[in-house]
């Protein structure tokens, strides 16, 4: 890893930091020591950092906003490949071009004072672009597969490519990506709808003011748990109907005000909330003979 990190500096393909606590840097402020977080300056120089991250046969992973993972409290190993840098946006007409690392509560808000309207679901969800087609992030009844009609990604043999929407294989909180893992989302093209500016900011405001009344937006958190089961009432439902809310285990809580949150209020590992999911899953399949099937991934438990 040393060498490595030194050709990283020598070709200067961006800011390299080393043995960082994840908890820094994902938004249930929980996660083990990373070894490195590399953030390439532009496509250019991530081709480059993948070229030598398959030179000294090291293993990666691409970090967005952290908004979406439950990483471990052991040490990380991997390369985390940070997209910060690529944040390039352009809008021409009802027509978006977005780098992958742009964060999508930003994007809604630029779609708005543009007067375009498809992006005020997203307006509420602390991701980043890329994350966002990774897993087909939505909320009311939109998402991002009702809007994407192509990415730029980089493949396992270090092509930049293009796909269509159809190849992307949009599904409710699943795409492509998430079983071709070694494919790198680049940029997204958004085609949305003009509308007008005074309607669209309204409903942007009335979902963050009913977010503010029902989510635990006060605590750490990676948003909604688990994915609602199909033909059943939604997960938070089944979880209070049980009468888990509000159970605790450490710094970790099935948030009172919304029981598909797990929160950290203060002081949580890693361990606390994972064992919190995993008692909400058996205590619910054990009443309704459903797995609830958790949105967020865990990484660094094998």
């Amino acid at each position: 890893m040393k060498e490595f990190i030194e050709e990283v500096g020598q070709f200067s393909i961006g800011k390299v930091e080393q043995d960082v606590f994840l908890s820094n840097y994902t938004t249930y402020k929980v996660g083990g020591l990373a070894k490195c977080i590399v953030y390439p300056k532009n496509v250019d120089k991530l081709v480059e950092l993948v070229k030598l991250i398959k030179k000294y046969q090291l293993d990666y992973k691409v970090l967005g906003n952290g908004s979406n993972l439950l990483f471990s409290d052991r040490k990380y190993e991997k390369v985390l490949i940070h997209l910060g840098c690529l944040n390039r946006l352009e809008i021409t007409s009802n027509k978006i071009v977005v780098e992958a690392g742009y964060p999508l509560i930003k994007l809604a808000r630029e779609a708005m004072k543009k007067s375009l309207t498809g992006l005020e679901f997203a307006a509420g969800i602390p991701g980043t672009v890329g994350g966002a087609v990774f897993m087909n992030a939505g909320a009311y009844k939109s998402d991002m597969g009702y809007l994407v009609r192509s990415a730029k990604v980089l493949t396992p043999d270090l092509r930049i490519i293009e796909l269509t929407n159809v190849e992307m294989d949009f599904h409710y909180r699943s795409s492509f990506f998430q079983k071709h893992r070694d494919y790198i989302i680049l940029e997204a093209t958004l085609k949305l709808e003009h509308g007008k500016k005074k309607a669209i900011e309204e409903v942007m405001n009335e979902r963050k003011k009913r977010r503010m009344e029902t989510q635990p937006l006060d605590f750490p958190s990676a948003g909604s748990v688990f994915r609602n089961p199909e033909n059943m009432s939604a997960a938070g439902k089944l979880i209070e109907d049980v009468g888990l809310k509000g159970l605790t285990k450490g710094g970790a809580q099935i948030s009172p005000k919304h029981a598909n949150f797990i929160v950290n209020v203060g002081g949580a590992s890693a361990e606390d909330i994972k064992s919190l999911i995993e008692f909400v899953q058996d205590t619910v399949k054990e009443h309704y003979h459903v797995t609830l099937k958790v949105e967020q991934e865990f990484v660094n438990w094998e």
